[in-house]
């Protein structure tokens, strides 16, 4: 197809992997929902999406599609302009995780900020983890990291991560999204520079694990 030719050229042979693809992507907010574009305009076809929340105005500085859909739940809104999507409209907290059955999928890509079911998530899916740490409160794009959980810095959220993980005598690694940049306010504020390249960040990395 000619959508995917200049991709093709690129991995030849081994696009083959991102079309046979299965990947669960949990969050498409300002991180998820660039991810989520990314893969599909890489030819991941099969996709499952989670989250709970509906769009509102604050979403429309970041979040794709959020201007066309305010009020509308943010799963099936997205399945409009991705038909192919397998969507779950569901908050995704320690229990859900607990519970529901990751095993079908390659890769499990987190686009969260529930700490307890971040935990969750490390603990049941390591070995197919992507996540993200915090994207909010900072505008250096360049400052965007890839790395193992235990060598990521500059970043409270990720700290606390690292913390639960230690006390419950998690020693595994899986890859993380991250910025060493500080934290310039207190409050949430976001700009799509950065929340948008954690998504691209997370894409990348799931292709590179995909066709390894």
């Amino acid at each position: 197809m000619a959508k995917y030719a200049r991709i093709k050229t690129l991995l030849k042979e081994d696009f083959v992997k991102l079309e046979d693809a299965k990947i669960i992507l949990l969050g498409v907010g300002g991180v998820g929902s660039f991810c989520l574009d990314c893969l599909i305009r890489s030819g991941v076809k099969d996709i499952t999406i989670v989250d709970f929340d509906m769009y509102d105005e604050s979403n429309q500085n970041r979040q794709m599609w959020s201007e066309l859909h305010e009020g509308e739940i943010k799963v099936e809104a997205l399945k409009e302009h991705y038909p192919n999507l397998k969507i779950i409209n569901q908050k995704i907290d320690e229990d859900w995780v607990w519970n529901f059955d990751f095993d079908s999928y390659d890769l499990v890509l987190d686009a969260i900020d529930d700490t307890k079911a971040k935990i969750a998530l490390a603990q049941k899916c390591y070995k197919k983890l992507i996540s993200s740490f915090g994207s909010a409160k900072r505008i250096d794009a360049s400052a965007v990291k890839v790395d193992d959980i235990w060598k990521t810095y500059g970043d409270k959220f990720g700290s606390k991560i690292r913390y639960e993980l230690k006390k419950r005598g998690f020693k595994k690694k899986y890859k993380v999204i991250f910025s060493s940049e500080e934290a310039r306010v207190k409050e949430k504020g976001s700009f799509m520079g950065v929340t948008a390249t954690f998504g691209l960040f997370m894409c990348s990395e799931a292709l590179k694990r995909l066709i390894k």
